[in-house]
């Protein structure tokens, strides 16, 4: 009988060896079941090609054509990622909707000797549960935002909380970018669905009776859209502010983009950026400061001239009882007994 979900949750205590995505490349890259492979059952091209003929021609001629290509492909699986698994070996299957692409790769998997199974309903039926936990539900426990200027190392604040065992969800990472024009970590950023994916396994893990922390966002990080259940949560938590003297953001700023200081044509392309905030003059000088490889001072230019003074008009009207946190400096020391001080007050 195919598995029915009824929680994210299940799927960290199923009793299988691995997850088997058997949708085409397309349809994997755009989102799929954390932690799960690929073997396509169909590539994009055959599943673009059998969907006409199943539309404009003949749901049987389709059906017919469809299976021998499954044939095919599930036999270079079976030679290729599947060939030394043993025989107690068991794999969990689903497809698009937990139909004919899953239920004819478990089939073959079953005659092996193997102990497959589908998912109930598939995707989609992964998918509507993680529509509910981010559109229609309810965080799981208080949540708690980590606020400050540029450079005031929050991102490193919060992995050295998860170090100590501190409940985090950190979004940029989840979101493969940092937050800001400097932010993108990649070429692209994961579609929406999969960054709700992601986000949404992450809060299936939460313990409702600790805080969880998080690092203070836009609604946005780069172009993917924190979802309303999180956002409303994030908007009413209380908000904890690290301070930090400036020569110690603009070297942790350094240190933490090192891609910019590596390219100096996508630096100048972000400063360009800009123009529209502080005119072409000003970033004139920035884009001096940069070519000569003055990284100290543009950073402690862009941090006084353009970050403080936007976050300051953001702070005071999105979090003016904030509760500062000052940090005398950025040492790894310094944020990890910052954390251990957080813990012992939950």
């Amino acid at each position: 009988m195919p598995l029915k979900l009824t929680q994210l949750s299940d799927l960290a205590t199923l009793p299988f060896d691995q997850i088997i995505d058997v949708r085409s490349p397309a349809e994997f890259a755009l989102d799929h079941v954390p932690g799960a492979i690929n073997l396509p059952a169909m590539s994009n091209d055959e599943r673009a090609r059998v969907g006409t003929i199943y539309v404009q021609e003949d749901p049987f001629k389709a059906r017919k054509i469809g299976a021998a290509i499954v044939a095919r492909n599930v036999a270079m699986h079976l030679e290729g990622p599947l060939s030394e698994k043993e025989g107690s070996y068991k794999p969990l299957v689903y497809c698009w909707r937990g139909g004919q692409r899953s239920g004819s790769v478990a089939i073959i998997l079953k005659q092996i000797g193997w102990r497959a199974d589908t998912i109930e309903g598939g995707y989609q039926a992964y998918r509507r549960l993680v529509s509910k936990a981010l559109y229609e539900g309810a965080i799981p426990c208080p949540v708690v935002v980590i606020d400050g200027g540029t450079g005031t190392a929050k991102t490193r604040l919060l992995d050295h909380l998860a170090r100590q065992g501190a409940q985090t969800l950190d979004l940029e990472s989840m979101a493969e970018h940092r937050g800001s024009l400097f932010g993108p970590m990649r070429d692209t950023q994961p579609s929406q669905k999969a960054f709700e994916s992601r986000l949404a396994m992450g809060l299936a893990k939460l313990q409702p009776n600790r805080p969880v922390y998080v690092e203070a966002e836009s609604s946005k990080i780069g172009r993917l859209i924190i979802p309303p259940v999180l956002w409303q949560a994030m908007i009413t938590a209380p908000n904890l502010r690290l301070t930090a003297p400036l020569e110690a953001r603009v070297d942790h700023l350094i240190s933490a983009y090192p891609d910019m200081r590596a390219d100096d044509v996508k630096l100048q392309t972000v400063l360009d950026m800009l123009i529209r905030y502080h005119g072409h003059e000003k970033v004139a000088q920035w884009k001096a400061l940069a070519t000569a490889q003055e990284h100290a001072a543009l950073t402690r230019a862009l941090i006084e001239t353009h970050y403080d003074p936007r976050y300051a008009r953001i702070s005071k009207a999105h979090a003016p009882d904030a509760e500062e946190v000052p940090l005398p400096d950025l040492s790894d020391e310094t944020l990890a007994a910052c954390a251990a001080r957080l813990i012992m007050s939950e």
